[in-house]
């Protein structure tokens, strides 16, 4: 939610100085792909005679190490601290490095592993992303779209049923909790970041766009292989989870000019909301700093526009568009409880937005003219952002939609042979937990308190909500048994027990105090809500992200490297593995 970003972005803009004498990026431990680019930086402590700097590769001098020289800089802005810096650098022989900068005085060594890929064994790549998306989202949306009988499911979720399933951990270089800018970064490059920050080692200068740069998965599939590039999101596109897939900068929140390094990146396909940053600044809706028409500049750069569902169905399904882009709000899309139920949030404004399935059926459509193949990310962005606002039921209506997504990749894949591979996960988790069910039946028991209401144990029982449609949506959530599901992380508001059936919940408000939260006065009164004293700071008028293992499933070739414990970068090369991104070149 956009208090939540922008909350972000003021609490943690630079990462914790460092206590090394001196800062190497890549930082230690750092698995860098062979040949792929990086920006290679020593930062000094303090001002350093760069007659006495050494810095070495395995021994050798860095400059024939890696073919020419950096920059030196004595006083790096203007302080009494030196920085090296060479940029789009590579290592093409696979092993351990070993980095060694020295001031003279002080000293400090990294450890780097380099690594290869065996030939290509996927001709495609699809990796599904549902922001957010916890085991109670993932438990609750099977119940709901596939039903429970005496304890049994009555089916499984497309994602689930997969033949290899991982534990994800997903902490950061500067934290244990990560935003969603730097773990879809660590799927993205293989690398670790900072929080707020994607494709970059967030470094101590001011400028939140010279950071040290590591390649992404959609710069190498396209550099080596020729390859096509689908981002497709109903979140807004420039938002951290699709950006991270091709933007370098240390701040998130830089919309503009994350729409300036797409146009830049030139992605095959570019589907989701935040049109808002793509229209000139005297633009009805434009939320641009300056004059540029991106959206224009797309089209003369030659790809067909889409801004409601009929149009992009269109446009994908004519055999020449090789080439789209498709923006459908100003800000994020409604989710699917809203657009096909209860017609709140922006409905009325963009009536004609299209599902996450329609999304992807076209991009498919587009990506597969490609005869080298294509990388594509999906993600489901809004159940993240409902999870922030305590707004459970449409953020498990979310998790349906992006597992009808995975079903419709794996039919198309199917009917293909054996040459995609399919990864579902989630970039972080939140603290969710599916504890029972709300029994609301007031004409039995008209006088019972609502928190009363929340069965547990052989309480619990099974929800009752209506048969599933052919999507796997029940046509109601008000329903007097529903699931339960509560956040370990709150802020101060007033709990209902109840469904948010007119627009997507707000649980807290601005208060006096600067930069702070109350909670929002407009559920005071709903019969049966009570105050709810949270655990986190005034600053946060929303649920936070948790810092738990995340499940990543995965089939088709490549798909075996996924199993038992994983680190988020290691996500990363499961997909160039699968590609051959070495051995392919």
């Amino acid at each position: 939610m956009t208090r939540l970003a922008a909350a972000l972005s003021i609490a943690i803009l630079f990462p914790a100085s460092s206590a090394f004498a001196q800062t190497v990026y890549p930082i230690d431990r750092a698995e860098i792909l062979s040949s792929a680019k990086f920006d290679f930086k020593v930062e000094f402590s303090e001002k350093v005679d760069p007659a006495n700097m050494k810095v070495t590769v395995n021994g050798q001098d860095y400059a024939s190490a890696f073919g020419r020289a950096g920059t030196f800089v004595e006083r790096e802005e203007g302080k009494d601290q030196s920085a090296l810096t060479l940029r789009d650098v590579t290592l093409s022989a696979p092993g351990a490095v070993v980095v060694e900068a020295s001031d003279g005085t002080r000293s400090r060594k990294v450890a780097w592993n380099v690594y290869d890929t065996g030939p290509r064994k996927a001709k495609n790549v699809i990796l599904f992303i549902g922001d957010g998306m916890s085991l109670s989202h993932r438990v609750a949306a099977r119940l709901l779209s596939k039903g429970i009988a005496e304890g049994k499911s009555r089916g499984k979720l497309a994602m689930d049923d997969m033949p290899h399933m991982a534990l994800v951990a997903t902490a950061g270089s500067d934290s244990i909790i990560t935003d969603s800018a730097n773990s879809a970064s660590a799927y993205a490059t293989g690398h670790k970041s900072a929080v707020n920050a994607m494709g970059v080692y967030a470094d101590r200068t001011k400028d939140p766009f010279d950071d040290p740069r590591v390649e992404t998965i959609t710069s190498l599939a396209k550099r080596k292989l020729n390859m096509a590039i689908g981002v497709v999101s109903n979140t807004e596109i420039e938002d951290a989870t699709p950006a991270a897939m091709v933007a370098h900068t240390r701040r998130r929140a830089a919309y503009d000019e994350i729409v300036e390094q797409y146009f830049a990146a030139r992605p095959d396909v570019l589907l989701g909301g935040g049109s808002a940053n793509f229209l000139p600044k005297g633009a009805p809706g434009s939320k641009r700093k300056d004059e540029t028409d991106y959206i224009a500049r797309f089209r003369e750069a030659g790809y067909p526009v889409a801004t409601t569902a009929g149009e992009l169905n269109a446009l994908s399904a004519k055999p020449g568009t090789r080439q789209l882009l498709g923006l459908f709000a100003t800000g994020n899309m409604d989710g699917v409880l809203d657009r096909k139920f209860l017609k709140g949030g922006g409905v009325k404004k963009f009536p004609d937005q299209p599902d996450l399935t329609e999304q992807v059926q076209a991009a498919l459509n587009v990506l597969s003219r490609n005869e080298a193949g294509f990388f594509l990310m999906v993600e489901s962005g809004l159940i993240d952002k409902y999870a922030h606002a305590l707004d459970m039921e449409r953020a498990v209506y979310d998790t349906i939609m992006l597992d009808n997504a995975v079903r419709l990749a794996r039919d198309w894949a199917a009917k293909r042979g054996d040459d995609t591979l399919i990864l579902v996960v989630s970039d972080h988790n939140h603290p969710n937990g599916l504890v029972g069910t709300v029994n609301d039946d007031m004409s039995t028991t008209p006088n019972v308190p609502m928190r009363e209401r929340v069965g547990v144990y052989e309480k619990a029982g099974f929800p009752n909500y209506p048969a599933p449609d052919a999507e796997g949506y029940p046509s109601r959530v008000d329903v007097s048994r529903r699931i339960a599901i509560f956040s370990a992380s709150l802020p101060d508001h007033y709990e209902t027990f109840r469904p948010k059936l007119d627009n997507p919940n707000e649980p807290t408000v601005k208060a006096d105090d600067s930069g702070t939260f109350k909670p929002n006065e407009k559920f005071k009164d709903v019969p049966g809500a009570v105050l709810r004293p949270g655990n986190l700071p005034a600053m946060m008028g929303a649920s936070v992200h948790s810092g738990e293992d995340v499940i990543l499933t995965a089939t088709g070739p490549g798909s075996e490297r996924v199993k038992g414990s994983m680190d988020n970068t290691e996500v990363f090369r499961v997909m160039a593995d699968a590609l051959g991104l070495v051995a392919g070149q």
